[in-house]
């Protein structure tokens, strides 16, 4: 499998990102709205594609310089097992060289088999 990971290039990427997303059923509902669409083009968005076909992405946030912030990383289910995600990360290192990068992750075992480092935890804010 030959992948090639670029930015996300949004007139021409958004239809094919959204087929993946649906691909993941209910958790990634939520990603499905117009708000994360304009998320997606003021993001640090990466796309994989293999065949001509996006088969990954990952979104992140740069922290005014301080550090970067990975929100969503996901891997077509028939695509993972092929290093896609830790390329797509690779590539936030190499255009931040020196930053702390971070992973709001809810699937923590992933991350520990790229080695990774866990600090802390995240917690949502509600109010009643």
């Amino acid at each position: 499998m030959q992948i090639k990971i670029r930015k996300y290039r949004p007139a021409q990427d958004y239809t094919q990102l959204r087929a993946l997303i649906e691909s993941e059923g209910e958790e990634w509902a939520q990603n499905l709205s117009i708000n994360y669409q304009e998320a997606l083009n003021h993001s640090i968005t990466y796309v994989a594609i293999s065949n001509g076909t996006i088969c990954g992405y990952s979104r992140s946030m740069n922290d005014n310089g301080l550090f970067v912030w990975v929100i969503d990383l996901l891997v077509h289910k028939e695509s993972r097992g092929n290093s896609i995600g830790k390329m797509l990360m690779e590539c936030l290192l190499d255009e931040f060289p020196g930053k702390d990068v971070y992973v709001m992750s809810d699937v923590d075992e992933y991350y520990e088999k790229l080695e990774f480092k866990k600090e802390g935890s995240i917690f949502k804010v509600t109010y009643n």
